[in-house]
């Protein structure tokens, strides 16, 4: 009999941690059958068990853990740092905790947060915080903004993989060649092998890791390696694209793989400075690519031209200096005037509001967008006629100047 309730009372404190891993904590409702019965084993046991004499206190504890919720009573010691990421419920901060010995149970930290109407505020970042704390105590040191580790490095969005590689850099000091060099293998870095899948017949002369390296704030842990770093990038971008349902509503609603919803985001991020132009600048190339509205199935976009001098140490130019031989230039794979289709790889590394527009732009007609003004405000045509006006703006504006406004 006594080891058979050690079996049931191990159970109950392994199970203290993971049975919430499954999803949120569900309140009770009503009055439960299975409960009662269980609480009357429980006392039984403590009949038996009191027939046994001074054993009645060796499972004890154990016991009157199935009534109160296991927590810590003081304030706790020592240091420890955890991390809170994107996409974290309350269920993973807490396992979190337990893991590193901050909290006695996961459930203690759900029910001390779902008792505090701020704790939906809590931050993704690193805290410090001690060992043995109550719950309660945890969830208020979550929301110190003092108790937030900020020594991270921003990756803006737009941000080239070379020019990652360039900040990381600084800030590390591991040197750029060891970031090139992890890069080189997308899907050793935790890239799925279906994401480099295309429909649209287009070849990619590799994998590149461009598009993948998701642009936010990272604490980089010491001692990480490059591929580590580039690896927290990559699944990064994999937790923001599976929250969005981005891969399921790219290939159900816009008919495309997720690689070429995930180059357009490229693209409308490279174009736009305003965030609020990205979902119809993905429409526009969605029209030119896959409809006949446009005179090819050509992009004739000037950023991707822009990214191949990138690549190659150049410095990018602008729209009305760029020579027509760099623009028609054969030796270029990034090509995409007089070249069909999207570009061989995406041109950025796109952030979320990118990633949403490509997702689920606007229904209309356009095919051209360009920037009418010097704050960057977008204009949209769709036929030649209201091409011929929107350059007319851009002049009135002075963005096209000389021989560009001579109609």
């Amino acid at each position: 009999m006594i080891d058979d309730l050690d079996l049931v009372f191990d159970e109950q404190e392994r199970g203290e941690k993971g049975r919430h891993r499954r999803g949120a904590v569900r309140k009770r409702q009503g009055k439960s059958g299975g409960r009662g019965k269980t609480i009357f084993a429980l006392l039984m046991a403590f009949v038996l068990l009191g027939g046994i004499g001074g054993g009645v206190y060796v499972g004890f504890d154990r016991i009157s853990n199935y009534f109160v919720t296991p927590d810590y009573d003081g304030p706790g010691s020592g240091e420890v740092l955890v991390q809170v990421k994107s996409g974290d419920t309350l269920t993973d901060i807490g396992n979190t905790l337990y893991d590193a010995g901050v909290v006695k149970s996961t459930k203690a930290f759900i029910e001390a947060a779902d008792a505090n109407s701020r704790a939906k505020n809590i931050q993704v970042g690193s805290y410090k915080v001690r060992k043995q704390m109550k719950a309660a105590d945890v969830v208020t040191l979550l929301l110190d903004p003092k108790s937030r580790v900020v020594n991270g490095v921003t990756i803006p969005e737009g941000t080239i993989s070379l020019n990652i590689y360039a900040i990381l850099a600084k800030e590390t000091k591991i040197p750029v060649a060891e970031f090139k060099k992890a890069a080189a293998d997308p899907v050793k870095l935790g890239v799925p092998e279906f994401w480099f899948n295309r429909g649209d017949g287009k070849k990619n002369p590799k994998k590149s890791i461009e598009g993948f390296l998701y642009p936010a704030t990272y604490e980089i842990p010491p001692k990480a390696t490059a591929e580590q770093i580039l690896s927290m990038m990559v699944q990064q971008f994999l937790d923001v694209t599976e929250r969005m349902n981005f891969v399921e509503t790219v290939q159900k609603e816009r008919k495309i793989s997720p690689y070429e919803a995930l180059i357009t985001a490229s693209i409308a991020q490279a174009e736009s400075v305003d965030p609020k132009d990205f979902p119809k600048v993905s429409r526009v190339i969605y029209n030119r690519v896959y409809t006949d509205r446009y005179h090819c199935h050509c992009l004739e976009i000037d950023s991707a031209i822009n990214y191949w001098l990138r690549l190659q140490g150049k410095d990018p130019k602008d729209s009305d200096v760029l020579k027509q031989s760099e623009i028609n230039d054969p030796n270029n794979p990034y090509r995409t005037h007089g070249a069909d289709g999207l570009t061989i790889t995406p041109i950025s590394n796109p952030g979320e509001g990118a990633l949403k527009g490509a997702m689920d732009p606007p229904e209309g007609p356009w095919i051209y967008f360009m920037t009418i003004d010097k704050k960057g405000t977008m204009g949209y045509g769709s036929n030649d006629a209201e091409y011929k006006q929107l350059q007319r703006t851009m002049c009135q504006n002075k963005v096209l100047t000389g021989t560009n406004c001579k109609f």
